[in-house]
């Protein structure tokens, strides 16, 4: 099937924009917003950005080949050499709305089905699992990383030029509104809620404010369209009746269209489930570790029922799921250490699923946890940190170390004022410091599990235990 063409008339025609220079029928390669990457023949969009404004590397991405640019202001100098280069220009009044206005028409055109997710966590992992099952049946596309924001967004649906059968995203969001603006670009025909928690609390005044910020995936909605939502989140199954296509649920704990029972918690060796479907049942394996990835890779089902994947297909994937990359990997390391790399986020809900999973881990080996400060909790740090030292108390760990600031310290006395000695609780104000001191007091045999915010880099422990028990 041929490329969804794009040419300077269509760009002009999605954004309003006037063509400073260049010809309608001239074709736009693939679109960037990094001069520093561009390649010749790519087209870029100058995004003012809150660290750098890229209307000052117009010229730096025409001298790289560039084959055209969307500005909001045509300097006289970027015009001459679009006339010199025979290159398009296009001015907008908004470089940032202008990419998204040129990504819902290339989503538009595509014919792509699109499934879109949101969720206060397990956004990535719902997203991988739900590509690997559709893959058994369709071409399909998904979003690398977490280009999931006003920008990263629109730059994934570009991708949809190749016209894959069906498209799985991430929608993110920190503030109100942001989801509504990313439904309305996506324009999704399956929405997928996979539970309200108190990630980036600090934004908002309660988790129902936060609810309220994610029920804007309900927004905008067609009749056809499908909202795949978790029975087992009160605050989700309170606000879909304002959904106006038709809704599938997921669950383990209440009734739902895709819902487990017989639910086996294996440790480090994952889940198993008998798992209901409108289809049939299912016996479902899967080595993720935790409820929480059961309830993500449930969501995934419900979307693979909703596209006629074969159940055997999906049994058979869910029996290979892999984690990605620092969310819950599972590292056996050559010198005898067991190693949770769980350090690409946190938040406190995330934190204590992650704790029950070393909780119900079998065996004899002492249990350790590097734990970061948890960011973007607003007022609500210290009583969340709290609440994790507590949990962390609860599981009996033979040794903490918390990571960060004053709320990391708060975990660490919350923990020791919940039983454990405080021999066996270290706080470190850095992650440099905290990886020295789990070099020194980790040893063989031990199960570890590092889980932090990215901005306390608990990456640093995990690769400094990796080059200690290599």
């Amino acid at each position: 099937m041929d490329p969804v063409p794009l040419t300077a008339g269509d760009v002009a025609a999605a954004t309003g924009g006037r063509v400073v220079h260049g010809r309608a029928e001239q074709p736009v390669g693939r679109i960037s917003i990094d001069s520093r990457t561009i390649a010749p023949g790519e087209f870029f969009v100058a995004i003012r950005g809150e660290r750098a404004d890229g209307h000052r590397f117009v010229a730096d991405a025409f001298a790289r080949g560039a084959d055209g640019a969307l500005v909001e202001a045509a300097a006289a100098g970027d015009a001459d050499v679009a006339r010199a280069r025979d290159a398009i220009l296009i001015e907008v009044a908004d470089t940032t709305r202008g990419l998204q206005q040129i990504a819902r028409d290339v989503r538009r055109r595509s014919a792509t089905k699109v499934v879109a997710i949101t969720g206060s966590a397990g956004k990535t992992t719902t997203k991988e699992v739900a590509a690997e099952f559709l893959s058994a049946r369709y071409r399909v596309f998904r979003n690398k990383g977490n280009l999931n924001n006003h920008i990263g967004l629109p730059l994934s649906l570009l991708e949809l030029r190749s016209r894959p059968e069906v498209a799985v995203v991430e929608l993110g969001m920190n503030h109100f509104g942001e989801i509504r603006t990313l439904v309305g670009v996506a324009e999704p025909e399956v929405r997928v809620w996979t539970n309200v928690g108190d990630a980036h609390a600090g934004f908002f005044e309660s988790p129902d404010a936060i609810a309220d910020a994610k029920a804007e995936i309900l927004e905008q909605a067609r009749p056809d369209d499908v909202l795949v939502a978790n029975a087992d989140d009160r605050r989700i199954a309170a606000r879909t009746a304002a959904f106006t296509g038709r809704v599938l649920t997921f669950g383990i704990d209440h009734d739902a269209d895709v819902r487990a029972t017989g639910v086996e918690e294996r440790g480090l060796d994952g889940t198993a489930a008998r798992v209901r479907t409108p289809a049939g049942d299912i016996e479902l394996n899967t080595p993720l570790l935790g409820l929480g990835n059961l309830a993500n890779v449930l969501a995934a089902v419900t979307v693979a029922v909703h596209f006629d994947v074969p159940l055997d297909e999906v049994t058979k994937r869910a029996a290979a799921l892999r984690p990605a990359h620092r969310r819950g990997e599972l590292l056996r390391l050559p010198g005898g250490l067991t190693l949770i790399d769980d350090s690409y986020n946190s938040s406190p809900a995330a934190l204590k699923r992650a704790l029950r999973t070393v909780q119900t881990a079998s065996g004899s080996a002492r249990k350790v946890a590097v734990l970061g400060e948890m960011l973007e909790l607003g007022s609500h740090a210290t009583r969340l940190h709290e609440e994790c030292g507590a949990a962390a108390a609860a599981v009996g760990l033979d040794l903490l170390i918390t990571v960060g600031g004053p709320p990391a310290r708060t975990l660490a006395d919350a923990a020791v004022a919940g039983g454990l000695p405080a021999s066996s609780v270290i706080w470190s104000g850095t992650s440099a410091e905290a990886a020295a001191v789990a070099a020194e007091r980790i040893r063989p045999g031990d199960l570890v599990l590092v889980k932090g915010s990215r901005g306390i880099g608990t990456d640093v422990v995990v690769d400094r235990l990796k080059a200690e028990f290599a």
